[in-house]
């Protein structure tokens, strides 16, 4: 399938009705939501190609910041403008950061035979949809041997290094092995990306992010104010870490402020919901920004928590994309972002492996329901949410039941 012409626009009101609903059915994790919004934003909604939506990937795994958010943005961008960008963030940002905060409350729980099945039936989705979108990408980015290749052993980089290391490595890889064997495959100009902002936009995003990073810690310094502090702690954190949620763990549980604020069983209590809920696991400062504050101070303590964590990513969004095109003309670049492409599918492929069968498989009730739903997503060519619904409630069953129980 091929994309829409990358001038056409359904405006923001569009990309707001599409991620919405995905920010509430889209369980499973940044590698999850890659899955997700390459089988609505290319294989149903075709708003760019798989070539184009790699890119955006490799891209975004590439910057430092939530990369599934970064992805979401950017493709907001594309379709809406700068509008489209801000409804993309937040309709898929939005609703997991409230259930975060009703979970602070004490109003989300999801204990009991019922809430353990639905989480089963939930990672074993995860497990369908990503399936799917690797062997989706593989099929249109590595087609001969050589980029298969390239894949491959990206794919063994991502499983031998731990965390953001091997991924941002895998993505390296790419690249050099792409400028050595893929010059061949970019003959053709590359397809644009459509990104309508002015370079000024672009250098004023990465200011900004430069004044952030350097001017919240002097403020805080001078003032103490503690909401600058949590302005500080949480785009330090949003600032620094690479390839997703899971990384940004460590960076928040080391920061002063929310260290001196939240305890370590509150901490691991927030984060362990954080990946049972929909969106991105970012909205898990949205929970920590409640747990620093008291009163009606809290919800504007999360709010800005959630602000602050997000922002420095989608700055560097904004702030490469206005050069991206004219810079991805280049042959060098193209083959470097050919085998870049061929490395993405490699990584999604490690990541299907861990964490996602991995935590998704456990017992035979989840090999099922994560069967089921690849059937569901192939043959039949169901919508994910159909997917996300019909896997929630085999898991609730399964809950009810006992077929839940993990293999040991």
């Amino acid at each position: 399938m091929t994309a829409r012409d990358p001038g056409s626009s359904g405006g923001p009101g569009e990309v707001l009705r599409a991620f919405l609903k995905l920010g509430v059915t889209s369980f499973g994790g940044p590698v999850a939501h890659l899955g997700y919004f390459r089988e609505e934003f290319v294989a149903r909604r075709a708003w760019v190609s798989d070539r184009q939506y790699a890119e955006l990937v490799g891209l975004c795994q590439f910057l430092p910041g939530p990369a599934s958010s970064q992805v979401g943005f950017a493709l907001g961008l594309i379709r809406g403008g700068p509008l489209g960008a801000l409804a993309a963030w937040i309709a898929f940002t939005f609703p997991s950061a409230l259930l975060m905060v009703l979970f602070a409350v004490g109003a989300v729980s999801l204990s009991g035979p019922v809430g353990h099945g639905l989480l089963v039936g939930l990672k074993a989705v995860a497990v369908a949809v990503v399936a799917h979108a690797v062997w989706g990408m593989a099929r249109t980015l590595t087609p001969d041997l050589r980029r298969l290749s390239i894949g491959l052993l990206a794919a063994g980089l991502a499983l031998l290094l731990p965390g953001s290391l091997g991924q941002v490595g895998a993505i390296a890889f790419g690249i050099a092995a792409g400028l050595v064997f893929c010059r061949k495959y970019v003959g053709t100009a590359a397809e644009p990306l459509g990104v309508r902002l002015p370079r000024s936009v672009g250098i004023a995003a990465l200011v900004l992010f430069g004044l952030i990073l350097a001017g919240l810690p002097l403020l805080l310094a001078v003032t103490r104010n503690p909401w600058v502090g949590i302005a500080d702690a949480f785009s330090r954190a949003g600032a620094l870490v690479f390839g997703g949620g899971h990384v940004v763990l460590p960076l928040l549980q080391g920061e002063p402020a929310i260290a001196a604020s939240v305890t370590p069983g509150q901490f691991l209590a927030g984060y362990g919901v954080a990946q049972a809920v929909p969106g991105p696991l970012f909205t898990f400062a949205a929970y920590l920004g409640f747990e620093m504050q008291s009163g009606w101070r809290a919800p504007i303590a999360a709010l800005l928590a959630l602000a602050a964590v997000f922002l420095p990513g989608l700055l560097l969004v904004i702030g490469v994309l206005p050069f991206w095109d004219r810079i991805r003309g280049n042959i060098r670049v193209r083959a470097a972002m050919a085998g870049a492409n061929s490395a993405v599918v490699g990584i999604l492929a490690a990541a299907l492996w861990t964490p996602v069968i991995t935590s998704g498989v456990t017992g035979i009730a989840s090999l099922v329901i994560a069967l089921g739903c690849l059937l569901m997503l192939t043959l039949l060519r169901l919508p994910a949410w159909a997917a996300v619904l019909a896997g929630a409630g085999c898991g609730a069953v399964a809950g009810l039941t006992g077929l839940g129980t993990p293999w040991i």
